[in-house]
């Protein structure tokens, strides 16, 4: 690579650029703002229904049942107001705390940016453990070893050169070992991974069986509401009763027909289920989504990253004296090796055990790190991480 390619933009190109083909984003759906979620909890057509028959119930002076009916109206918008507002909260802070930077050269100098500041041209650097900020075409690299789970759903890292006949890195993957430059081929949804984004985002929301099901009977009951007035109207008029009478009798008749009470036996239902989901760390963005998902008989699924957590763990040693069990999982040291007989054992109690993490910790390059958060995070190949992992459970404190 020349020597003032290696300069990198400058800041004022830089800024040329984001002009020109903006963030380095996916595009994300903000939080919707509440007062939306708010009306959206009364857009249902059964809900529309009780609303009118709230109306109706105290122009005939039924104060008791139009405030009954209100109360169940409010209860169904409030349940479903808080459970959609607190999924958009959450997410608002996941997003938050998913914030990003990267290491780019302008101006002949090494910078720290926001990654959502990267534009096409700008040169990258990448060591172990960062996460790769735009489609890159490489220029240098040394034992450059990538985790391309994100796109391929292989855990294996893959070792990539410039030398490739297509030396590229790919937007959302993972440096594990190593260190390289690139040159931003694409940003934002032109990369690879945004055009997965655009896609998956392209798909129309379907309405679930459950809404099907309770607008079709929405739509039944306002038919057979008006049908059932009608007839109760007409049959009074033919046999002498007053007007004003029958008028009244017939609203009355069409109002005790809604069922005042379903769309907040549905909402609290729901709302059990999503709070459920919570309990299993899953969050429901919208109350809808757990009838879908209580719905599903199968799920057809990549389990990297999805029915797994992409982290390998080791659970079992073999040495002389037998097998020693390990607890815990993950990355996270807090588990311990237990001994043939069960008993809790570290390195120092044990002359096996302790050549073994001994070879383990000086044949390895991945390393762990705390995070504020108090969670572990590993910068390496997973196998060499499941390695470190297992040596901090035998070493306290590690040599």
């Amino acid at each position: 690579m020349p020597d003032h390619d290696r300069q990198g933009l400058t800041r004022a190109e830089a800024s040329e650029r984001l002009a020109e083909v903006g963030p380095n984003t996916l595009g994300e759906a903000r939080a919707t703002p509440w007062p939306v979620i708010l009306l959206r909890q009364f857009t249902g057509l059964l809900v529309v229904i009780l609303i009118v028959a709230a109306g109706i119930a105290a122009a005939l002076g039924e104060i008791i049942d139009a405030v009954a009916i209100g109360l169940v109206v409010a209860l169904n918008g409030v349940l479903g107001f808080i459970q959609e507002w607190r999924a958009e909260t959450a997410l608002e802070a996941l997003r938050s705390m998913l914030a990003s930077h990267a290491r780019v050269v302008r101006d002949g100098q090494e910078q720290r940016i926001d990654t959502r500041e990267i534009v096409p041209g700008d040169l990258v650097r990448l060591s172990a453990g960062d996460k790769v900020p735009a489609d890159l075409t490489l220029t240098r690299a040394v034992e450059l070893r990538v985790e391309e789970s994100a796109l391929t759903g292989e855990s294996l890292p893959v070792t990539k050169a410039p030398t490739d006949p297509e030396p590229k890195l790919f937007m959302g993957t993972a440096v594990v070992g190593g260190h390289a430059e690139g040159v931003v081929s694409a940003t934002g949804r032109a990369t690879a991974f945004g055009e997965i984004a655009t896609l998956t985002s392209s798909v129309g929301e379907k309405k679930t069986h459950l809404q099907e099901v309770l607008e079709a009977l929405a739509r039944q009951l306002a038919i057979a509401a008006v049908v059932l007035a009608a007839v109760i109207f007409a049959a009074g008029l033919t046999t002498g009763h007053g007007l004003h009478e029958m008028f009244l009798m017939a609203l009355s008749l069409a109002v005790a027909i809604v069922p005042e009470g379903l769309p907040a036996v549905v909402t609290i239902t729901l709302a059990l289920g999503a709070a459920a989901m919570v309990r299993k760390q899953a969050l429901a963005r919208r109350l809808q989504a757990v009838e879908t998902l209580g719905a599903a008989s199968v799920i057809c699924t990549d389990k990297t990253g999805t029915l797994t957590e992409d982290k390998m763990t080791a659970t079992r040693i073999a040495l002389p004296g037998g097998i020693y069990p390990v607890t815990g999982g993950g990355y996270d040291p807090a588990g311990h090796i237990e001994s043939p007989e069960g008993a809790s054992v570290r390195a120092a109690d044990d002359p096996d055990l302790a050549a073994l993490l001994d070879t383990v910790l000086r044949c390895n390059r991945a390393h762990l790190e705390q995070g504020g958060d108090g969670g572990w995070r590993m910068v390496g190949t997973p196998t060499e991480g499941a390695l470190v992992t297992l040596a901090y459970k035998g070493w306290c404190p590690l040599p």
